[in-house]
């Protein structure tokens, strides 16, 4: 390990999602074990640029590992993507003796880091915290398994009421460019369809896969749609067409919306989080720069941040089978 840096900080920005406290959490806890300063940075990018430090020791993050959200608060920031607003973040840096950033957050927060780090030459590590698992370099960002349960939990839930009184029921997650989510809680949830933006179903193929269900006995269904699914304008329009081209279902919309971001974190995401942060804090003293750790075959690896940024995540073809297959 180096014995140059002395002073570490950290800051969570874009979304948030469950996972984050506790990755902030093994940040500041492995700098004490390697007796590095830790600041926290309150308000992501835009607390960089405004000084808005906060000196955190291992007593300063109990009990929040089990906690949803970021302590930190996150936000976006408009200030930082001009050349001034940079400036005066590393100047803030500088002042306050920092000498190394750690970034929690997605592609958004990455890019900002990356910047940063071309224009100053300012050692900077990520960690993938977001729900919808979009981030190339891992099999699982921060949140995705919690999102996942919670999304689960609530298809349960409709499904009782689906069931009741024989209603088809979109439900919609989170997801507008991936369908990670979808596709996994879809599986889980026992879902009739699932509609992702990989996947283009079409309108008439899902009516007709819907009737084939009805003319199989099932009474109620569950289509669980990703926001970013293109079949129709939006999940309203989806229920309109149905409702005009089929008989016999009383047709509900439920969007899930932000519940899916919030809520304790699943031990899986407890445990990566643990695993992300001490490999951030001991990367960036290896000398590492403009990486981002990630879950890859059970271990911790680092991938550059410009192509964590620029590659793109697949959706699991054999997942996509088993749906097929369940939804006979």
């Amino acid at each position: 390990m180096s014995e140059n840096i002395k002073k570490l900080a950290v800051l969570t920005s874009g979304g948030d999602s469950p996972g984050m406290n506790a990755a902030i959490r093994a940040v500041v806890r492995t700098c004490a074990y390697h007796n590095i300063e830790c600041v926290g940075v309150y308000r992501g990018y835009e607390g960089l640029i405004e000084g808005d430090f906060e000196p955190l020791t291992a007593r300063s993050v109990k009990g929040i590992i089990n906690k949803g959200g970021t302590f930190l608060k996150s936000a976006r920031s408009k200030t930082f993507r001009t050349k001034e607003g940079r400036e005066k973040a590393y100047q803030n840096l500088k002042k306050e003796n920092i000498e190394g950033l750690v970034v929690i957050g997605g592609d958004g927060s990455f890019t900002g880091a990356l910047v940063f780090n071309t224009e100053f030459n300012f050692p900077v590590m990520g960690i993938p915290g977001t729900i919808d698992n979009d981030i190339y370099g891992t099999t699982h960002t921060l949140g995705f398994d919690t999102a996942l349960n919670t999304v689960v939990d609530a298809i349960d839930k409709i499904r009782d009421t689906a069931s009741s009184h024989n209603r088809l029921f979109f439900v919609e997650v989170m997801g507008r460019d991936v369908g990670h989510i979808a596709l996994n809680a879809g599986i889980a949830g026992g879902a009739e369809e699932i509609l992702i933006p990989e996947e283009d179903l079409g309108l008439d193929r899902l009516v007709e896969s819907l009737n084939r269900s009805k003319t199989t006995g099932k009474t109620s269904s569950i289509v669980i749609v990703a926001e970013g699914d293109k079949i129709g304008k939006n999940i309203f329009e989806l229920k309109d067409y149905v409702d005009q081209n089929m008989e016999g279902y009383d047709v509900r919309v439920s969007v899930l919306g932000h519940m899916q971001r919030g809520g304790a974190p699943s031990c899986f995401d407890r445990v990566l989080a643990s695993r992300m942060g001490v490999k951030a804090v001991e990367s960036i003293l290896e000398g590492e720069t403009n990486y981002m750790v990630g879950l890859m075959h059970g271990k911790m690896q680092l991938t550059p941040l410009e192509k964590a940024i620029k590659g793109k995540t697949k959706i699991n073809l054999e997942l996509l089978r088993v749906s097929d297959i369940m939804s006979t």
